[in-house]
């Protein structure tokens, strides 16, 4: 049976070894694996263990490249996955990978739905906040559980705030109330606002409300 002959920490890595198998270069794998494994100088090791070893050490890797994505920002799940995708892992590593992150709410949907509500509510209506939850890969119904958490009448003084802003911007380029009211309706619908709200908030700006009859 073959053994190992040394086991060589890497010089850009210290986290990382490479791994000599009768004297020539056989694997590289984690420092984790090396302690959990008990591998060692003159252990013998046959085929098998080898490739047990390689699966591990790629879903360390795998998990190690989600938690560095994870410092910039959180992700769902389904973004999550596809970066690591991208970056050559299998489903199988990325589906091994993710139980030690979901284990540690590192990924969570729901806890991500919480936290890009509290946010973007702050700048858009629910319309635009579901539309984005849905392409980020999150469930509709626990988009819609989170949503009705929403206080219409705080989201409707948000809607205000943000339309008398954009109307002190228009009004001073913008002359035609039937045009202004156009403009302002355009801009309420792309943030997200329900039609009902954004009739309410121009009739309340504007005085005109004929082009939304």
């Amino acid at each position: 049976m073959s053994k190992i002959t040394n086991i060589e920490m890497q010089k850009r890595n210290k986290n990382r070894v490479n791994v000599y198998i009768d004297e020539d270069f056989a694997f590289a794998c984690d420092l984790e694996i090396v302690y959990k494994q008990g591998l060692k100088k003159d252990l013998p090791i046959d085929l098998l263990k080898i490739k047990e070893i390689v699966y591990r050490d790629e879903i360390i890797k795998c998990k190690n490249s989600a938690l560095k994505t994870l410092e910039k920002s959180y992700k769902t799940e389904k973004e999550m996955k596809e970066k690591l995708l991208l970056k050559g892992y299998s489903e199988e590593i990325i589906l091994q990978a993710f139980i030690s992150l979901k284990e540690y709410n590192l990924i969570n949907d729901k806890k991500f739905v919480e936290m890009y509500i509290k946010d973007k509510g702050k700048i858009q209506g629910r319309n635009k906040i579901k539309y984005n939850l849905i392409k980020k890969g999150i469930n509709e119904e626990l988009i819609n559980e989170n949503l009705n958490k929403l206080d219409e009448v705080n989201e409707k003084e948000i809607a205000l705030n943000l339309a008398k802003k954009k109307y002190d911007i228009l009004v001073k380029r913008e002359s035609d109330k039937f045009k202004l009211s156009q403009k302002l309706n355009r801009f309420l619908i792309g943030k997200g606002y329900s039609y009902d709200c954004t009739k309410e908030i121009i009739k309340t700006l504007t005085n005109h409300n004929s082009f939304m009859e």
